[in-house]
């Protein structure tokens, strides 16, 4: 990746939060929406252009040197892309934005910043507004439906629930716990399989992700559609997260059974080599961070109520 400016402090800071805006692309706003944030009082502000062909860039630097421009080298996933922001942060917490967000009021103020962090919790989800001021389902629960994982969206919020993942991976991430679950999985390229598999880790592995309504942001075009089709990543999520179980003779680590194959196999769309080597890596992985499970899928989803 080619890294431009960050070399001078932000002025003005007035809470230990990094705003990370991911930029598809070039907006005569950029100027306004970096004072707004200066404004808010960030300790960081960290631009990511998935456009490496922006020529307008290093003007931007030079008028703007404390903002640090990440430009990733060739094609990565989103999620890839927060990953390499993130652990260019040197924040408590992050708050991932996008360029499609308006940012012609306060983003983020330091009061509601250290009421919403006061919990050290790991990811906190804020209301998302459409064009106009729409509501649209943000809010994400899981259930079991005929034996598998079904995911239900509303738009009725509530100040402080639980929350399955971030919409459009936008939220306030505490960097630690962002690091310590290892990132998004950049293997992942399908962006709602990839941001569930995250999430449901975070989820499985202890960590808590939850609603504020007190913290809004509104889109300033058209909100992204969520597409959960099956493929290869919806495999991969599965693998990862809804097969593993906690050993019922050791209760300190969880394990995927070998008779859960077959299974898998049935319902993946694979050949039995191709199953056969992803049932295996995934039971590898497992093994590898068996003991940073505290629930299995089953287990998380039958107490969702008391995640609170």
């Amino acid at each position: 990746m080619t890294v431009l400016g960050g070399k001078e402090a932000v002025p003005n800071i007035k809470m230990n939060i990094t705003a990370l805006i991911i930029n598809k692309g070039w907006s005569s706003f950029r100027s306004k929406m970096i004072e707004n944030l200066i404004r808010c009082g960030f300790a960081e502000i960290i631009s990511i252009e998935a456009n490496s062909e922006n020529y307008s860039i290093e003007d931007f630097s030079r008028k703007f040197p404390f903002v640090k421009i990440i430009i990733p080298q060739g094609e990565v996933s989103e999620g890839d892309i927060i990953n390499i922001g993130i652990g260019e942060s040197s924040s408590e917490y992050v708050l991932v934005l996008r360029d499609s967000l308006d940012f012609s009021q306060d983003i983020l103020m330091p009061t509601l910043a250290a009421k919403l962090t006061e919990n050290n919790t790991f990811c906190i989800t804020p209301r998302l507004l459409g064009k106009g001021g729409l509501a649209f389902p943000v809010l994400f629960t899981p259930s079991i439906r005929r034996a598998s994982l079904n995911v239900l969206s509303t738009s009725v919020v509530s100040d402080g629930v639980s929350n399955l993942f971030p919409f459009d991976y936008i939220g306030l991430y505490n960097r630690k716990k962002f690091m310590d679950l290892g990132g998004f999985d950049y293997t992942i390229l399908s962006e709602y399989w990839q941001n569930l598999d995250f999430a449901f880790r975070a989820w499985l592995w202890g960590e808590k992700i939850t609603f504020s309504t007190a913290f809004s942001l509104s889109y300033t075009t058209d909100v992204p559609i969520l597409d959960n089709s099956p493929s290869q990543f919806s495999n991969r999520f599965y693998l990862k997260n809804l097969v593993p179980r906690i050993d019922k003779k050791h209760a300190d680590h969880a394990l995927i059974p070998s008779s859960s194959f077959f299974a898998f196999w049935g319902s993946s769309s694979c050949g039995f080599f191709e199953a056969r080597a992803r049932f295996n890596e995934a039971r590898e992985w497992v093994e590898q961070n068996k003991y940073r499970f505290k629930h299995d899928a089953l287990d998380l989803v039958e107490n969702w109520e008391n995640n609170v």
